[in-house]
């Protein structure tokens, strides 16, 4: 039984290796892959591995009206990281499937249905801005933050949010976090993942549809 089972390890672990090496296009010289959930489905994200591929969508456009199409800033809010695809990618692995952190894609409900990130949740902009502190306080809860005895709002346990628009020419991702910022969400747990939905495209990185365009 003992040799069975170490059989079978050996052989899971041989065909891993084998499917590694099969890559031709990794995200990094030791990175070929990450693994999350979607929706309760295992979903392995990697990038595309026809080096001829094209996109061919609404994300091809370099320019769009502006406004309110305009360029962003790198920095999103003062004490706000900005991170890139690989701690995205890290933050995922790390932070949401660890239940500690959530990824928050912010575009209007149907941008997220047509296309998003794996183990994106779809919390629109137009959920927080502007928004009474009454029903702010509903939002924050279900992110973790918790209610003190004296009524004052406890963070500690409030989750990390890693959020995203459609990219450098799309503001809700701005509106989203001055939502959260203008009710003292804690800036440190919060990251900007700048370059966007376009951005990941662009790398060829796994998409997630939940509503078919027909």
């Amino acid at each position: 039984m003992k040799k069975k089972l170490l059989f079978l390890l050996l052989t899971t672990f041989l065909l891993a290796e084998d499917k590694t090496k099969l890559l031709s296009v990794k995200i990094t010289n030791t990175l070929s892959s990450i693994t999350t959930k979607d929706s309760g489905q295992k979903v392995e994200i990697r990038r595309s591995q026809d080096s001829q591929n094209r996109l061919t969508d609404d994300y091809t456009k370099t320019s769009r009206a502006c406004p309110p199409f305009c360029i962003q800033s790198t920095k999103i809010a003062t004490d706000i990281k900005s991170i890139a695809e690989l701690e995205l990618l890290d933050f995922i692995q790390n932070h949401v499937s660890k239940n500690q952190g959530i990824l928050v894609d912010s575009r209007l409900k149907n941008w997220f249905e047509v296309e998003t990130i794996p183990s994106a949740i779809n919390i629109p902009y137009t959920a927080i801005e502007n928004r009474s502190k009454k029903k702010t306080k509903r939002l924050f809860q279900a992110l973790g933050m918790r209610i003190k005895a004296d009524g004052s709002w406890d963070f500690s346990k409030a989750k990390s949010l890693a959020i995203f628009d459609n990219g450098i020419w799309c503001e809700q991702a701005q509106h989203f976090v001055n939502g959260l910022i203008q009710h003292n969400y804690p800036k440190d747990k919060l990251f900007y993942y700048r370059a966007g939905f376009q951005g990941w495209k662009l790398l060829g990185l796994t998409t997630i549809v939940h509503k078919e365009i027909k």
